[in-house]
């Protein structure tokens, strides 16, 4: 028997699960809106979900923040209903070969600073800073990055007097101790200028830099990849190493704003204000020096295309008679233009064919259709039989010369495209039937002369219409 939570989310299946619980697929039974259902158990040692709904509520309305659809208790469970969201950007990091570039992450940047700034307005720290906390958006808000889990979050100023929390030692680690801030090591009580300290780190550590040394990947962060034989070995190891690795050092293969924000961050004073403004500008002049354009197209957006491009591309690439594709190949062409077209270099043809949802030449082809053929037998017995058929004087006739010029320029190139088709395929007809009508007349009573000028307002009409 189906679950529903709440009353009305049909629970679907599994999509990921932590320390907290189960993240769910949900349908809504009267709409059937698909979302998000964290779960639970309500007898768990540390109960956070219900806590983390609170803060979803007073985050509500704030850009990057996911809507919470319904919050309480379900059976033996605590249940949170959220909008459906994309992937992670963990996710989309290893979807990438586990590399950013440059563009990517100032993009990335700029709202990660911009939802940290958000969160921190309304009196809470998040606490977790990393990869794994933001989500991309779906449908039309797919270049929207939203931050989640607020498990570990944290109120710095009181509610009702608005003073800062008192600076303390001795805290535990909070937080995933790849990303956290020294101070969070020292056991320092965290501020708003940890979470900005640990954002920086994510955004190294989306600047991979790869180089292999006898098959191992050199990590981008000195601390990555370190082995302890228990969990706080581990973490002294990481502060360590976090510790004695110097800004300049941490951030010698990227721009000098990298050491900059980190230099910003390490001045800030416990209960400081951190001017947000500020660390983007510093990388919004980055990016504008650079000359990139905030276009919204990610690494993986290019990537998806590619790999979209490629599996629209690969099956009109198929072999056909003269090597070229059947998409590639005008139709009906000559010979000469058969010939022409088979000597195409690959990448001629791939131009051609690419993928139909991105601007490319327009594809043109030559009409000549069973009238036409038609017509043109025809014409030729009248030509026979005015001035014999196969002998030097009926070759160099002008009015079969003439004749001949105007049939070759009904084989006009129009671009594909209805209307133009349409409109082309009645001129064409109109001067079929005024060519035969012409021919009929010709040897009756017109003299060449005559059917040249004929012959000149035909060309007009249809040059009008290509």
């Amino acid at each position: 028997m189906d679950r529903i939570v709440g009353g009305k989310y049909k629970l679907g299946r599994k999509i990921g699960s932590g320390s907290f619980g189960e993240i769910y697929l949900a349908t809504h039974v009267d709409t059937f809106e698909i979302v998000a259902v964290k779960i639970e158990n309500s007898k768990t040692k540390h109960p956070q979900l219900l806590y983390e709904a609170k803060l979803y509520n007073i985050l509500q309305g704030g850009s990057g923040i996911p809507n919470i659809r319904w919050c309480g208790v379900d059976g033996e469970d605590n249940a949170l209903v959220l909008d459906l969201l994309g992937p992670s950007l963990e996710d989309l990091f290893v979807y990438c070969q586990r590399k950013f570039m440059l563009k990517t992450v100032l993009m990335l940047a700029d709202q990660m600073i911009t939802r940290i700034e958000y969160v921190h307005s309304k009196g809470f720290l998040h606490r977790d800073i990393k990869p794994d906390n933001f989500l991309m958006g779906l449908g039309r808000k797919a270049n929207q990055v939203y931050i989640i889990d607020f498990g570990l979050a944290k109120r710095y100023r009181d509610a009702t007097t608005n003073r800062h929390i008192p600076y303390r030692e001795n805290k535990n680690l909070t937080g995933t101790a790849r990303y956290a801030s020294c101070n969070t090591h020292l056991g320092i009580e965290q501020s708003r200028r940890d979470d900005l300290e640990s954002l920086g780190y994510v955004l190294l550590y989306f600047l991979r830099e790869v180089s292999v040394v006898i098959n191992n990947i050199n990590p981008s962060l000195p601390w990555q990849g370190l082995k302890a034989a228990t969990k706080k070995q581990k973490y002294d190891k990481i502060c360590e190493k976090k510790l004695s690795t110097p800004i300049e050092v941490l951030c010698k293969s990227h721009p000098v704003e990298f050491a900059s924000y980190f230099h910003y961050c390490h001045s800030l004073t416990f209960d400081q204000r951190p001017d947000y403004g500020f660390l983007k500008r510093l990388f919004r002049d980055l990016f504008s020096r650079e000359g990139y354009e905030f276009d919204y197209i990610f690494d993986w957006t290019i990537l998806k295309y590619q790999q979209a491009q490629r599996a629209k591309t690969q099956p009109r690439l198929s072999p056909v008679s003269g090597g070229m594709s059947a998409r590639a190949m005008p139709m009906d062409v000559d010979k000469q233009q058969a010939s022409a077209a088979a000597d195409t270099s690959h990448q001629e043809v791939i131009e051609r064919v690419g993928p139909s949802n991105v601007p490319k030449p327009a594809v043109r082809m030559q009409l000549k259709t069973t009238g036409d053929k038609f017509y043109s037998s025809e014409s030729q017995r009248l030509d026979k039989q005015r001035v014999g058929s196969g002998t030097d004087k009926g070759s160099h006739n002008p009015v079969h010369l003439r004749f001949q010029a105007c049939r070759r320029r009904m084989l006009v190139p129009i671009t594909l495209g209805r209307p133009m088709l349409l409109k082309f395929l009645e001129v064409w007809a109109t001067t079929m039937a005024l060519r035969v009508v012409g021919f009929l007349l010709c040897s009756a009573m017109l003299q060449p002369n005559d059917f040249v000028g004929i012959a000149d307002g035909l060309e007009e009409e249809i040059l009008m219409c290509s």
